[in-house]
């Protein structure tokens, strides 16, 4: 036995990120898990943070790639001095062949469709994928392809390329290799963090999301003066390199670095566990959960269609944001390209607030279901309000969009982050964890469609009127909150009956009994 062990300790030991076993010999001792948990926490929030701060690129040099003619060339400053130093020449709309033709935005919002179409369709397998093999490869792996496709589109800028099946090809590449995020880092998450406080943490933790959309719109709008490949280039040499940084420095579960919690929050080598694996072989491993099975966990269904709506409005805003500022008179003065960049990321920081607002209610109230119902109902005067009132000046449009951004990327991220991860460990799966990827890709691949299909309709609906486009947000975030009307129905139900179950317990015999 004491050759078995020695075996088992080396074994596991291989299988620990690279970066850890230098860290330990380096230490002398084992990290603690508490380190682990905040080191997975850390490094997963980087890596998805630079998947949207790449994803973000897009919307930012839209106006650059498809100046509207409407604006007759000429680009207005804003009266705020830090906006004026965020702006660029206006001689620089100068337009960029195939998308400077009057079908520029509807090719542009085509190459938005086709990214997350291939997106959605990839996370589904990315998620089958997940629950199978090393996450931590699966996610360097997509990375680095993220990175290598987004640089590829920014280098048409030097290569001076103009086919339009080029940068739709680029897109759709990128859309696939991306779509090993998402999964892949809420598995992880999910796999070293338990149900208590998990939509707070998950809150906190899910502002990676509006931190990538901030930095990744801050550096394309920086680097738009100097050519809008360069806007490309930087966010895909980032991914890749944090594509490295998860290969050796991301701990995939505690069960691959040999560690548990106990009560004393201390680290333990499981090596009485690992003995046991060796010599029992077949009873410990787990069975990953089948695609069909996991759709059948309750609550999936509904939420998944729920985010549908939800990523729908989200993705219009992440996507399109730019550009509506950018084309949109605020106090009678128009923005410049980078300028709207920069503004529109006070609706991710809005996003921000949201999502942690969202959990920490979800949380206390226990009720996940009621919490993002009640975000998109509140969305939907936010929508009205922004689009009306968002152009009587500056002030307005920053605090209205900062309302929207947090009423509307709230569910979204709860959505994405505590509930995915509660489904993934439904009760009805009798204690398997190895559907967290699977259940995850389906929720966000389902709602990823939403995503495709917001920014398609909106860039053939915007060019006949800016208003309808917020129709139909304002209708999505309407129908999001109905399909969860079931769920909060029952959580309603719930709570009352535990309310009534409580007070009776408290009252005595006596009261109980009828005069």
């Amino acid at each position: 036995m004491g050759n078995s062990g020695q075996e088992i300790t080396c074994k596991s030991q291989h299988a620990k990120p690279i970066g850890f076993r230098l860290l330990e010999r380096i230490r002398g001792a084992p990290l603690s898990f508490k380190s682990y948990q905040a080191i997975v926490l850390i490094v997963t929030f980087f890596a998805y943070a630079s998947y949207h701060a790449a994803r973000k690129t897009t919307s930012i040099v839209k106006s650059v790639l498809d100046p509207e003619e409407t604006i007759s060339g000429v680009t207005y400053w804003s009266n705020s001095l830090y906006l004026k130093i965020a702006g660029h020449k206006p001689d620089s709309r100068n337009g960029w062949a195939p998308f400077d033709t009057a079908d520029g935005t509807a090719m542009l919002g085509n190459i938005d469709v086709a990214f997350l179409s291939i997106y959605a369709f990839g996370m589904y397998f990315a998620g089958h994928l997940g629950d199978r093999i090393d996450l931590r490869n699966l996610l360097t792996i997509g990375m680095v392809g993220t990175g290598l496709f987004t640089a590829l589109f920014g280098a048409a800028y030097w290569f001076n390329i103009h086919s339009f099946y080029y940068f739709l090809c680029m897109q759709m590449l990128a859309g696939l290799f991306q779509s090993t995020g998402w999964p892949s880092v809420v598995a992880v998450v999910g796999n070293w963090f338990g149900k208590s406080k998990r939509g707070l943490i998950m809150g906190i933790w899910n502002a990676h999301t509006s931190v990538g959309n901030i930095s990744g719109s801050l550096i394309a709008a920086a680097l738009l003066r100097y050519g809008w490949g360069w806007s490309f280039a930087v966010p895909g040499a980032v991914i890749a390199v944090m594509g490295l940084v998860v290969f050796f420095f991301l701990p995939v579960s505690p069960d691959i670095v040999g560690v548990r919690e106990t009560d004393d929050s201390e680290s333990v080598v499981k090596n009485e566990l690992s003995e046991s694996l060796l010599v029992g072989g077949e009873s410990s491993e787990e069975k990953a959960v089948g695609f069909m099975q996991a759709w059948r966990i309750p609550g999936v269904a509904p939420f998944a269609l729920c985010l549908f709506f939800s990523k729908l409005v989200a993705y219009t805003f992440l996507y399109w944001l730019p550009f509506y500022i950018s084309h949109t008179a605020i106090d009678g003065e128009y923005l410049s390209d980078s300028t709207a960049g920069t503004l529109s990321t006070l609706f991710d920081v809005g996003g921000v607030v949201g999502g942690i607002l969202a959990g920490h209610i979800s949380d206390r109230i226990e009720a996940r279901a009621v919490t993002a119902a009640t975000f998109m109902y509140c969305a939907i005067p936010a929508l009205y309000c922004y689009r009306v009132y968002g152009s009587i000046s500056l002030s307005w449009n920053i605090a209205l969009m900062f309302i929207t951004g947090m009423l509307v990327n709230g569910p979204y991220a709860l959505i994405t982050t505590a509930v995915s991860a509660d489904l993934g460990t439904h009760s009805s799966l009798n204690g398997s964890s190895r559907a967290l990827a699977t259940v995850t890709a389906i929720i966000d691949g389902t709602g990823s469609v939403g995503a495709a299909v917001g920014p398609l309709l909106t860039g053939y609906i915007s060019t006949t009127s800016w208003s309808a486009v917020f129709t139909m947000l304002m209708g999505a975030a309407l129908i999001a909150g109905l399909l969860l009307s079931r769920l909060v129905v029952a959580e309603i139900s719930a709570k009352v009956e535990a309310r009534k179950k409580g007070l009776t317990n408290e009252l005595p015999v006596s009261s109980m009994v009828e005069p």
